[in-house]
């Protein structure tokens, strides 16, 4: 239908719009566990092109290169925030070659491979070349959820995707710029200065913007419930300043600003980050409808079987080169690097910087410039595609993924979570037990039981704990106030439905915590002291599996008295028995369950049972003496 035939929306309609279907596909990409570009790429396409409902020059404007612009920034800076040098681990020196090494070899051989394959002009292949380096943080971070990849892989892929963002724009704006002066006939030394003071100004800028807002922030300048405004305006107002001297600079002032943040150390980092994200979420949503429905389908027809090629020799050949050759005589292993290097999806700053760019080399005389913008589209549709439903098998192939089967991250070493692990092996589970203390350990690891020694909320335990292969916590330890706060601390990352804690001694209503803080509460709020007495009295935690012939209430008429813990789907999904859900489980599921002494099958062991009274005693005179 031509857009021409259909009334146009106001700003207001379109901004709306826009949210509704933006955040509405990355919800159904959750829920169906699809790559949301594509489905947001493929429902500006159907809003935009195909049934003209809105294009947004048409409908936005002036306003809406500008908006993309901001937006870009914004999602670039909050990629910044995630580069805490500290978090890096053993993946420092990996990423470093594929920055310092891979960048500039990844623009050489992606200009090759568009002007030998694609046939461009050498102008526009090699400002394309440039953006062609950056491979999309915002792309890349729900394929890795998704995919459950181990830590030293992912944390690679990431921070190369966040780093290369502005230096690939970077790469491109020296090009362009270079392509302009010798299309205008400004002399090279004039040139050399307008590039290099734009870079140094932007890169000063940032660093400056981002230790002020840290001192600010730090004595105290700014309240806490300004925090985020000042820093939103800030941001745009940096971008704004050093864009106005070298365009698209801006893009790399705004990382260089949040990579000081990340690294300063700030109390309410993480609140400033979690912010951060959701408005990261918003933008993105709204930039990949907007832009998908800004695509002109007759540039797209212009495009011949070469774009095919480009695709193929980009993913075969240009993206494997770029990664493979930087980490010789590293000590990454093999597996782990070939994973890099098939995979390369591209985001949303290619299709936002191609457009802008492809303008102002039409503007220059260079005709095709405009195929920029449909080239990036296909290469961004292409490549998460082909490594969103690549990514996973391919991880499990390599053997970098996590266990198909969910864990369980336990905290606290006491007998009641050394007889839930075992229970829980049973049923396939497996599990994780952290303590800050290593005597509460030493039952575990003389069952066989993995343990982790820390504090599992510390920086260690962020390179040393497989946290993708336990998106489930429970918080058991003898410290009330400390499992409140782990599972204060990991429910936004996990999601509050995945985590649970042992219930307080007291639940007295000047005792009561605020609905905000904790995980979910389990049946019957036992304590720490009372899962540990029990097992002293006898009872044990069993884990049996229905099946068809053997239902839930033939387990339940076999075993009076028994108390379901925790449920474990046939799909491997856990979760615990809490007051706001009922049992319910089916055939191929498992329980796993408290039996009372009579209806155990085997005999209690007398050192667990005696190690489990001991601990509920402290625990009773623990509470006794705080009262």
């Amino acid at each position: 239908m031509d857009g021409e035939m259909v009334q146009g929306l106001s700003p207001v309609q379109v901004v709306a719009l826009v949210g509704v279907l933006g955040v509405g596909a990355q919800w159904l990409a959750w829920r169906f566990r699809l790559p949301a570009i594509v489905l947001m790429l493929g429902i500006g396409l159907l809003v935009g092109p195909v049934f003209g409902l809105f294009l947004p020059d048409r409908d936005l404007g002036p306003i809406y290169r500008p908006l993309i612009a901001v937006a870009v920034a914004i999602i670039l800076f909050e990629g910044g925030l995630t580069l805490d040098y500290s978090r890096l681990g053993d993946a420092r020196a990996p990423v470093q070659r594929l920055v310092y090494l891979g960048a500039p070899l990844g623009w050489a051989l992606s200009a090759l491979v568009l002007w030998l394959a694609v046939g461009l002009s050498w102008q526009a292949a090699a400002v394309f070349g440039g953006v062609m380096v950056v491979t999309g943080p915002t792309v890349i971070a729900p394929m890795l959820r998704q995919a459950r990849l181990r830590a030293r892989p992912a944390q690679i892929l990431q921070w190369e995707a966040i780093v290369n963002d502005p230096i690939g724009v970077l790469i491109a704006v020296l090009v362009l710029e270079v392509v302009l002066v010798l299309e205008t006939g400004l002399s090279v030394g004039a040139a050399a200065w307008v590039i290099g003071s734009g870079i140094g100004f932007a890169a000063l800028l940032g660093w400056a913007a981002g230790r002020f807002m840290a001192l600010a922030f730090t004595r105290a300048w700014v309240p806490e419930y300004m925090k985020v405004p000042v820093l939103f305006v800030g941001v745009i107002a940096v971008f704004a300043a050093t864009d106005s001297v070298l365009h698209e600079t801006g893009l790399l002032a705004v990382t260089i600003m949040g990579m000081v943040l990340a690294n300063s150390r700030l109390s309410s980092y993480a609140e400033l980050h979690r912010f951060k994200e959701h408005a990261t979420i918003l933008l993105v949503s709204g930039v990949f409808v907007l832009m998908a429905a800004s695509l002109d389908f007759a540039t797209l027809g212009e495009l011949t079987w070469r774009a095919a090629l480009f695709v193929i020799f980009t993913v075969a050949l240009a993206r494997p080169l770029q990664v493979l050759i930087p980490l010789i005589g590293t000590s990454l292993p093999l597996n782990e690097r070939w994973l890099i290097a098939l995979t390369g999806p591209r985001g949303v700053v290619m299709i936002a910087v191609s457009g802008l760019f492809g303008d102002k080399l039409v503007e220059a005389g260079i005709a095709d410039g405009a195929t920029l913008a449909p080239l990036a589209f296909i290469i961004v549709l292409s490549t998460v595609v082909i490594h969103g439903f690549t990514l996973a098998p391919l991880a499990r192939r390599l053997g970098l993924s996590g266990p198909e089967r969910p864990g369980l991250l336990l905290v606290g070493g006491s007998p009641f979570a050394v007889s839930l692990a075992q229970a829980l092996e049973k049923a396939g589970v497996g599990t994780l037990i952290a303590d800050t203390n290593r005597q509460h350990l030493t039952r575990a690891r003389q069952e066989g039981i993995p343990t982790y020694y820390g504090d599992i909320l510390g920086e260690t335990a962020e390179h040393q704990v497989e946290f993708i292969a336990y998106p489930a916590v429970l918080a058991a330890s003898d410290n009330d106030a400390y499992n409140t706060l782990v599972a204060t601390d990991l429910g936004p990352d996990l999601g509050r439905e995945a985590v649970w804690q042992i219930s307080r001694e007291r639940d007295h209503a000047r005792h009561a915590l605020p609905a905000q803080l904790g995980g979910q509460r389990l049946e019957g709020r036992p304590t720490f002291a009372s899962v540990n007495q029990r097992l002293a009295d006898g009872w044990t935690l069993r884990s049996t599996r229905l099946t068809e012939e053997y239902d839930l209430d033939d387990w339940r008429s076999e075993r009076p008295g028994a108390e379901p813990l925790v449920i474990v789907s046939k799909a491997g999904a856990l979760r615990f028995v809490t007051e706001d859900t009922a049992v319910t489980a089916g055939a191929g599921d498992w329980i796993t369950a408290f039996l009372p002494p009579e209806q155990s099958r085997t005999a209690p062991q007398p050192q667990i049972a005696a190690e489990a009274a001991e601990t509920a005693r402290e625990q009773r005179e623990k509470a006794e003496s705080g009262s």
